[in-house]
């Protein structure tokens, strides 16, 4: 192909799709002019082609990169980053159509197709996505073969059929690659895209942060239990620790955040369960309590949490052990102890005194958290998400006054009273339950299911988890959210089009929940399919893993499978006939049929001759077809009219003549 020719009609056309397609899963992410930008330049592209227009000049080339800069300077606020970039990249897959000349610059444009696909994964690698990659892919390629491939002018479907071809005789060696080749660590990693809408637990927790929680469909994860899925009042996923509270938000101590290692003894039957995370720009996992895991790069802190070296930015699979019987720090760290008594020095009098109260009234550590836990259950509280604004002495206001709340101020109450009354207490941040998704047998975790709960120390039991929220709602504990605030219908009002509003329809569901399964499916064995992994599947296959064996049998099988699609494409074997030897071939064995076989050496016209003599009524037709095929062979007349005369053939020849024993 010369690369200098000027662009065809049909590979312009596949270009103009396949731009459609590369860009719209970006235009979610994307500022609004990108479209503006794409019309006017397709617009464009059409009128050169027509010869309506001329190319643009170097002066307006210059404003329109001064123009695209200037736009994603507005929109994202810099040039730098992986937004801004993203944005600077699909306008330069734009501007490159209006000055594409040959189609030197129109492989180019494929070439940054293909990379702008490539970073549609950046912000979504679920399996829908990952589908439909596929329909821009084919018509990039449609695109590539139409460039190269004038004869398809007439029939513009053939290059995606072609593609169609070239991707499926790709998927061997795509297997191949993506089951063996090794999984190299990234060399950088890219930041979480800031506008990719994910929410989820912070560092630091007031009511206002739950309740905006409570109000996200969004997945926070999967898990996958080894046995028998525990009961929802069973599932306290943690995520962080709050220890400091500064009369209005409770956060994460310094000392704390660094602080690796905790005491803790194993007791019980331990949990095994595997976790499917998504994203979430935070370092910490979740676990139920006491948690362990082998993830690479991931400790157990000291409050019990589990923590990565850095955010988890892209959907992340990890297996844990967990041990809920387990005692944790029986004899109590000093300073850990002092950090869970701390508050501030003023404020809310009227809880200070009655834990001075409670205080006086029972010595023992468990039935002053009992009496408190009793007080909720007993008193007029009720669990709400829509409760009134608090003063500057939140915790009276709730306490004494208001009386209306979800977990985050009952926990954040309890803990004060605790602390008050001289019980080292804190606040436990994280999930509380699940929905439980029987094609799959996991528990999926929503953003609605953010949950918190009090932990104080007792000597000689170590940390000890209550939830006092489960005096007031036990409903929301063992049903979940959407039951428990049922009778105000608060549940996801602000998302009236999230299938999670509507699970009482069984048959949307049901749909739901198997769609669920498949993206979970999608998630765990192909995306989860990393070193760990792939390890696992060597040593199940092949036992002990010699690298130096598994490169060389590699490469082998990926030569053969080269050499496999080659000799598919090529076919040495079979020499390619000319269409009227072809023809004439047919005739042969038309006449062969009557009695009439050619003989070895034997020329056309002088068989046709024979023939004749053999079949005399029939020599009118067997001497149009020999004129046609001498005509096409020599003169280069169309291959019908001897296909016509050869039907002409077979019609003449009478049915009661048998081919000789």
């Amino acid at each position: 192909m010369s690369v200098s020719r000027p662009l065809t009609r049909i590979g312009l056309t596949w270009l103009l799709v396949a731009q459609v397609l590369v860009i719209l899963p970006h235009l979610q992410h994307l500022p609004i002019w990108i479209i503006g930008l794409w019309l006017g330049c397709a617009a464009w592209r059409v009128q050169i082609f027509r010869m309506r227009v001329t190319f643009p000049n170097a002066w307006v080339k210059a404003v329109l990169v001064i123009g695209v800069g200037a736009g994603v300077v507005l929109s994202r606020g810099t040039l730098v980053g992986l937004d801004a970039a993203v944005v600077l990249l699909v306008a330069v897959f734009i501007l490159k159509l209006v000055e594409m000349r040959s189609q030197r610059d129109a492989l180019v444009l494929i070439l940054l197709g293909f990379f702008t696909q490539v970073t549609a994964y950046l912000f979504n690698d679920g399996m829908l996505a990952a589908l439909y990659s596929l329909l821009p892919l084919s018509t990039l390629l449609a695109a590539l073969v139409g460039l190269q491939q004038s004869r398809y002018a007439e029939r513009p479907l053939v290059p995606l059929t072609v593609a169609g071809s070239l991707l499926l005789q790709a998927v061997p060696l795509m297997l191949l690659l993506f089951l063996f080749f090794p999984r190299l660590g990234p060399l950088w990693s890219l930041p979480m895209p800031s506008d990719k809408g994910i929410t989820g637990l912070s560092d630091s927790m007031s009511p206002a942060d739950v309740a905006e929680l409570s109000q996200s469909g969004e997945l926070a994860f999967r898990a996958s239990f080894d046995g028998p899925v525990p009961a929802s009042n069973q599932l306290y996923w943690r995520a962080l620790t709050l220890e400091r509270f500064d009369g209005r938000r409770w956060s994460q101590a310094l000392t704390t955040r660094y602080a690796i290692g905790a005491h803790w003894e194993k007791r019980g039957a331990p949990l095994s369960y595997s976790i499917v995370m998504q994203p979430s720009g935070k370092p910490w996992l979740f676990a139920l309590d006491v948690g362990q895991t082998v993830e690479p790069g991931t400790r157990q802190m000291s409050d019990f949490r589990l923590e990565r070296q850095g955010p988890v930015d892209r959907s992340l699979l990890y297996q844990v052990t967990s041990w809920p019987d387990a005692v944790r720090e029986a004899q109590g760290d000093p300073a850990a102890l002092r950090r869970a008594l701390q508050l501030p020095e003023q404020g809310d009098p009227r809880s200070r005194a009655w834990a001075r109260e409670l205080k006086q009234r029972y010595t023992d550590t468990a039935q002053l958290v009992g009496a408190v836990l009793e007080h909720f259950r007993s008193q007029s509280y009720v669990y709400t998400l829509r409760p009134p604004t608090l003063g500057s002495d939140s915790i009276d206001a709730f306490l004494f006054d208001s009386r209306r709340g979800f977990c985050a101020h009952y926990a954040g109450a309890m803990t004060f009273i605790l602390r008050a009354a001289g019980i080292p207490a804190r606040v436990v941040a994280g999930y509380q339950g699940g929905e439980l998704n029987p094609a799959g047998n996991y528990v999926l975790v929503h953003q609605f299911d953010a949950h918190a709960w009090v932990e104080y120390w007792a000597p000689g039991r170590g940390w000890v988890s209550v939830d006092p929220t489960f005096q007031v709602a036990p409903n929301r504990i063992e049903l979940g959210l959407e039951e428990a605030v049922a009778s105000e219908e608060s549940f996801l009002e602000g998302s009236p089009l999230s299938p999670l509003r509507y699970r009482q329809l069984a048959w949307l569901n049901q749909v739901r929940l198997t769609w669920d399964n498949l993206n979970y499916g999608w998630q765990r064995w192909v995306l989860g399919y990393q070193g760990e992994a792939q390890g696992n599947l060597f040593r199940r296959w092949f036992g002990a893993i010699d690298h130096q064996l598994l490169g060389v049998t590699l490469v082998a099988a990926a030569a053969l499978i080269l050499a496999t699609v080659g000799l598919f494409l090529f076919r040495p074997w079979r020499r390619e006939q000319d269409p009227q030897v072809r023809l004439f071939q047919h005739f042969e064995r038309v006449l062969a049929q009557h009695g009439v076989q050619r003989s070895p050496g034997e020329g056309p016209r002088a068989y046709a001759e024979r023939a004749c003599l053999a079949l005399p009524q029939q020599a009118l037709e067997i001497h149009a077809f020999l004129d046609a095929f001498e005509a096409c062979q020599y003169a280069g007349r169309p291959t019908a009219d001897t296909q016509r005369l050869l039907r002409a053939v077979r019609r003449a020849l009478p049915w009661h003549l048998r081919r000789p024993r």
